[in-house]
């Protein structure tokens, strides 16, 4: 057996339903409000296996209502519509006082508490770790919040109730200041010229990328030690680690690296051409392989013009270079582009890669056949294209198992499950509004 027909055979998520779950045993309460740090860290762990029960106050967590451009789904908008996948969805008023009592019964019986309030909120209310980690002390306890716990900018959030923004996360992150059109290029309008926040939301996403990651080794040590343990994360924190060099070039030259636009200050030609049909990326930036690249636009002149990495990362040079490559993939269209490259086989190393439009991702049946895109049929949603796990594990392979519910939508289930209501003080329940 060849060994792509082996790792797709092993690691195909439809094929996965008989093998078990790496966090079958492990039960997340995600009470986040109204932020995807914490729904994204929750859906981590569910992909991996674990039952999530999802917390929202009974008209419905704020973060349903998150939705370009308007367009919702029976009143739900499509980023939740990801993010709730795999996840059991209640609802409680955790801020009335038997809704708090209720939170900690079923905080006793679980394994991971997530929530994203302003810093001092849970405690206020009798939920912060340590009142939990009383009742439970093998409880893993996530707060997410984009000053963290501690600190003087904490202790403003939590004099302002400020809950988890992405986008000052952002922008504390010092990310920002990287993105965007170059002041520099006064070609482009005064007002374009300004850092741009990321398309995404990164701060959020990052943040609970380091959730999940955190939570899967405290919930490691608890193997070892019995005990859980309380994990502060900052999203701003979590998104400043992936911003490589910016912040410690500042440190050690004094100098601002000016927004690079599309230009790669440690690495160049390293960037997106135009050509006939759209963009490209090249890549070509050591000495050898922008040799190569030049012997594929046949320009070697450009060789003796931009000799070293320093001549081709100056970024007054670094755009001159961009002009002379596009005189040459402006006549050709990506796929013939690619094919040139492919074809090259002198010294050194080029790259060329298409840039998809969102209809063109959204065709690719590579994405399909490995599951990274998946269509789902489900009521009362219809059908969704969502993404699928990125992660493939051939002997524990995480799993996408129902996309979204609405809200409340297993109140009765979980209820009874875990805390043995009946329909009749569940009824009671909603009547008061707790749930």
């Amino acid at each position: 057996m060849d060994w792509m027909t082996w790792a797709r055979e092993n690691t195909d998520p439809d094929q996965a339903s008989w093998k078990p779950e790496a966090l079958s045993d492990v039960l997340v309460l995600d009470c986040s409000t109204g932020s995807f740090a914490g729904l994204y860290a929750s859906s981590l762990l569910a992909e991996m296996g674990a039952r999530v029960i999802r917390i929202e106050p009974p008209e419905g967590d704020l973060a349903r209502k998150m939705t370009p451009f308007g367009e919702f789904i029976q009143g739900t908008g499509l980023p939740y519509l990801i993010e709730g996948r795999n996840k059991e969805h209640i609802t409680l008023d955790r801020g009335q006082s038997q809704g708090a009592t209720i939170l900690k019964a079923l905080a006793k019986k679980a394994d991971v508490f997530i929530e994203t309030s302003p810093p001092g909120w849970m405690e206020a209310h009798g939920l912060g770790y340590a009142a939990l980690s009383e009742l439970n002390p093998r409880l893993v306890y996530v707060a997410l919040n984009t000053f963290g716990q501690s600190g003087e900018l904490s202790d403003t959030a939590k004099k302002a109730s400020w809950h988890c923004y992405d986008t000052v996360a952002q922008a504390l992150s010092g990310f920002v200041s990287t993105t965007g059109i170059p002041e520099s290029m006064t070609a482009f309008p005064e007002h374009t010229r300004v850092p741009t926040r990321m398309g995404n939301w990164m701060g959020w996403y990052a943040g609970g990328a380091f959730a999940g990651l955190s939570v899967m080794t405290a919930l490691y040590v608890r193997d070892l030690t019995g005990r859980g343990q309380f994990i502060d994360i900052s999203p701003a924190e979590a998104l400043m680690c992936l911003n490589n060099y910016a912040l410690h070039f500042y440190h050690m030259t004094g100098q601002v690296i000016e927004r690079p636009g599309n230009i790669e200050p440690a690495a160049h030609p390293y960037c997106y051409v135009r050509c006939k049909d759209g963009m490209l990326f090249l890549a070509g930036y050591a000495d050898p392989n922008w040799k190569a690249l030049c012997s594929i636009i046949d320009r070697m002149d450009l060789v003796d013009a931009y000799p070293t990495v320093k001549d081709r990362t100056d970024p007054q040079k670094a755009i001159e270079i961009i002009a002379e490559i596009e005189k040459f993939t402006l006549q050709q269209t990506r796929e013939e582009l690619v094919a040139l490259w492919l074809a090259y086989k002198g010294p050194g190393v080029t790259v060329a890669g298409e840039i998809l439009k969102p209809e063109e991702t959204i065709e690719l049946e590579h994405w399909y056949e490995r599951r990274a895109l998946v269509k789902i049929t489900e009521a009362p949603w219809g059908e969704l294209l969502i993404q699928g796990t990125p992660v493939k594990m051939s002997e524990t392979p995480p799993r996408i198992k129902w996309v979204c519910r609405k809200v409340g939508a297993d109140n009765e289930y979980v209820y009874l499950d875990l805390l043995g209501y009946s329909s009749n003080k569940l009824a009671q329940l909603k009547g008061q509004g707790v749930v």
